[in-house]
């Protein structure tokens, strides 16, 4: 099939999410449209009860649990519904009938959300919070104190409106960790196997909307409720092997092609937190040596590298720099509706010389309007 020439616009997508995927997968994606290679059918067309898709999720099991170090005593699913859907189908799992409170952390926008579905099911305990900062930074290990009889700790890695990131593991280690990965979901390597649960959905960092990767240890769902509805029950979905229902075929196979790419083109996640480290090293020296013109969110010791965030003098002139960086190409640099700004997402699917060209193009604003 002769192929598409890329679009250049692709290469220049800074949103927050959906994010930017890597041109040789949108390539491969194209090719999927009409026909599968060595299937003959669309993509879209094909059956979730067919052996190519069940060979499709059992590859990407396999390739999430070597990505992530994973041992054979975690379960590795993929299911729908968002992280939205995680805070509550993980409380309705973990928290109900508790006397105990679960320690919830509150560092920005998404771990906020998760609070009050936590709530709904059973008690929580903000073990810290970020409100009375603005969310501009993120706590010390001294001003953390976690409980060791909670039933589990729950906080989220990469705040993506905010701009804030853990470059530390938290918590005790005979508590469970729970953790919202879905910004920075396979971006480094880590000691994944010291969580007891990780969440992410797609459309950050490894694929469009529509699918949701959950790595749950076994033991974690000794006690759970055997009263939950089968599409919120963990053991179901383990049992229905990620196919209780009809499952979204299309972005599964998106993430296994993301997956295929970060080991076989990139070279596993060390590498790709090589990349991403240059790439958000480069725009925040732009930050830091604007003189002030370019003012950064979050505090230097909490930067993400998955989602620089940024204010101008004025929000007059933050609105000329998205036209601005709209009409030379550029897109999704607008901030979260809650917070507005600047936000540009650095996703792994977006290349260093997407970043090259925006630095480039914030120098030259920033001569105009000095």
């Amino acid at each position: 099939m002769k192929q598409m020439p890329a679009n250049p616009l692709n290469g220049l997508n800074f949103s927050g999410g959906p994010g930017a995927l890597p041109e040789s997968v949108l390539q491969q994606v194209q090719e999927s449209i009409l026909a599968v290679p060595g299937v003959g059918l669309s993509i879209l067309g094909i059956s979730h009860r067919s052996d190519w898709f069940a060979a499709v999720v059992a590859e990407l099991e396999a390739n999430v649990r070597a990505l992530l170090g994973l041992p054979a005593n975690y379960h590795v699913l993929f299911l729908q519904g968002g992280a939205t859907q995680q805070f509550s189908m993980l409380p309705m799992t973990l928290l109900a009938g508790q006397s105990r409170p679960a320690d919830y952390l509150h560092t920005g926008y998404w771990s906020g959300k998760a609070l009050p579905e936590a709530r709904r099911v059973g008690p929580v305990r903000v073990a810290w919070s970020g409100e009375s900062c603005a969310f501009r930074r993120l706590p010390s290990d001294a001003e953390l104190d976690f409980q060791p009889d909670a039933p589990y700790l729950h906080y989220v890695s990469n705040e993506t409106v905010e701009g804030l990131q853990f470059h530390r593991i938290l918590g005790r280690e005979d508590v469970p960790r729970v953790c919202d990965m879905s910004s920075d979901f396979l971006s480094a390597p880590g000691d994944y196997a010291r969580f007891a649960m990780i969440y992410a959905h797609a459309q950050k960092n490894i694929g469009p909307a529509g699918v949701t990767v959950v790595a749950l240890r076994d033991e974690l769902l000794n006690d759970a409720p055997r009263t939950l509805p089968g599409f919120l029950d963990y053991r179901a979905q383990i049992d229905a092997h990620s196919i209780l229902n009809t499952p979204p075929v299309f972005a599964i196979y998106v993430v296994l092609l993301v997956t295929r790419w970060l080991r076989d083109e990139i070279g596993g996640l060390a590498a790709m937190d090589a990349i991403n480290t240059r790439k958000a090293d480069l725009l925040y020296r732009a930050l830091d040596g604007s003189d002030d013109f370019y003012r950064g969110w979050a505090a230097r010791e909490d930067r993400s590298k998955m989602n620089v965030t940024f204010n101008l003098r004025t929000p007059e002139l933050e609105n000329r720099f998205i036209a601005a960086a709209l009409d030379a190409g550029f897109s999704g640099l607008g901030g979260h509706r809650s917070l507005g700004g600047i936000r540009a997402s650095l996703y792994n699917g977006l290349q260093l010389s997407a970043v090259e060209k925006l630095v480039d193009f914030m120098e030259a604003f920033r001569r105009r309007h000095a």
